[in-house]
């Protein structure tokens, strides 16, 4: 019980980056039809309601497919698809009007619990909806006529923005009204994306039922780029037609001023809570922006390099550093930055005429000694002393000389240090010598 209550205490301080920098932000999420019948719809729900409680915006959008087609066979209508896209005459309109309308009040039901001992005592959460979404008809395409079933052409921001200034959830349903007074059936993808753009959120998060996307030998990706994703759907990749049209989706919103749009399984339960509060996450990121960088070290970074080389200090592995010699020499450090935490440093000091340079204070965060991202360092700071014209690098090292032999570097005698390194040369950590052609 200790080490439990020790896992949530650490848990609960590595989250706090994370809830400062969320509140007041704007987030839309979208649930698929599939997850709102399922029994643990109220675990998200319960998470919802934390999000909106630690003052997140929060917009839902939910699906409403598998409810739709359930209404229409039950009627014995049946309804063609286009290019995954239902075509909604008016009897199937009406269909499609009764499954949207049963699912929100579901959702609103859900939001309104507040039975003592549950995630939603006190929570008090106004859930609140309108015509927030004006639609038009899709019209005829290559050849067929959908009817009633629209798409998005105009976002209501202004009133939207209100209600969330307010602290309400806006729920927003695949349904919109046309300035004529028609209703259309929208496509509960693209209303999450087009709303996020619209809103200038900061995260679109769509939850179906794949945990996001996986590469050509089943290994799901954890973050990818709009061309990329976009290579993938055009390549076919994507074989769950769901999956596909939430990619399709986050790749529009990535591409047009979001910063962040994930995909997550809605059976997974915490999900929502892991991709937002931990570093790693637990879906697919698709963004523009680098997630994890590689670059090299400013005067901000000291705090960060100082927490990752403080074990390997006193472990005896690297030569202490106070945070004032690390502030004088910040220009020669290099880090990788894994969403704004330090995961690795490396540093590249000039040695003799500037000919040599020595790589030193080499360190990888130990939950991030995969990917290679000691070698990519090692890349790195080479590509810096060729930049500077230097031809060969040294290192010093106590426990990690079989990783700099794999990496190209062989083992020389202390003699062999320009002239200055070597009478600085510390005979008390008796350090083994190795040098690198570059």
């Amino acid at each position: 019980m200790e080490e439990h209550n020790r896992d949530y205490v650490s848990w609960f301080r590595n989250s706090s980056p994370y809830i400062n920098a969320h509140r007041g932000r704007t987030f839309v999420v979208m649930v698929s039809g599939k997850a709102v019948e399922e029994p643990g719809f109220q675990h998200i729900v319960h998470d919802l309601a934390l999000l909106n409680s630690l003052g997140i915006r929060l917009v839902l959008i939910h699906g409403a497919r598998p409810q739709i087609g359930e209404r229409l066979e039950a009627r014995e209508i049946d309804t063609p698809f286009e290019h995954h896209t239902r075509i909604t005459d008016t009897q199937a309109l009406t269909g499609v009007l009764e499954a949207v309308g049963a699912s929100r009040m579901r959702i609103e039901g859900l939001f309104s619990m507040g039975l003592a001992n549950s995630p939603m005592h006190n929570a008090d959460i106004q859930v609140v909806g309108g015509n927030f979404i004006v639609a038009k008809p899709l019209g005829i395409r290559d050849g067929f006529d959908y009817q009633h079933t629209g798409e998005v052409r105009r976002v209501q921001v202004e009133a939207i923005n209100r209600q969330l200034e307010s602290g309400a959830i806006v729920l927003l349903s695949p349904v919109g009204c046309s300035p004529t007074g028609e209703l259309f059936n929208l496509n509960s993808e693209e209303v999450a994306s087009t709303v996020a753009i619209a809103l200038r959120a900061d995260k679109v998060i769509f939850m179906g039922e794949q945990q996001g996307v996986n590469d050509d030998e089943g290994e799901l990706i954890r973050e990818i780029s709009p061309e990329q994703a976009g290579q993938f759907l055009a390549r076919g990749l994507v074989e769950d037609p769901g999956t596909d049209r939430k990619l399709t989706a986050a790749c529009h919103a990535a591409s047009n001023g979001v910063s962040r749009a994930h995909l997550l399984n809605f059976r997974d339960d915490g999900a929502l809570l892991r991709e937002l509060f931990t570093r790693d996450g637990c879906g697919t990121l698709v963004t523009r922006e680098a997630y994890e960088d590689l670059r090299n070290a400013w005067i901000d970074d000291v705090g960060g390099i100082l927490e990752l080389i403080q074990p390997l200090e006193e472990a005896g592995i690297l030569v202490r550093r106070s945070r004032e010699l690390l502030e004088n020499e910040i220009k020669r450090f290099s880090i990788v930055e894994r969403d704004g935490m330090v995961v690795g440093c490396a540093a590249l000091y000039p040695l003799g005429q500037g000919e040599a340079g020595e790589l030193a204070c080499v360190a990888v965060h130990p939950d991030y000694r995969s990917a290679r991202r000691g070698q990519k360092l090692l890349a790195h700071i080479e590509k810096r002393a060729r930049s500077q014209g230097m031809r060969e690098l040294y290192v010093l090292t106590t426990q990690t000389s079989h990783w700099f032999q794999e990496q190209g570097f062989e083992p020389v005698d202390v003699g062999t240090l320009p002239g200055e390194r070597q009478q600085l040369y510390n005979w008390q950590r008796n350090s083994r010598v190795f040098r690198k052609a570059l």
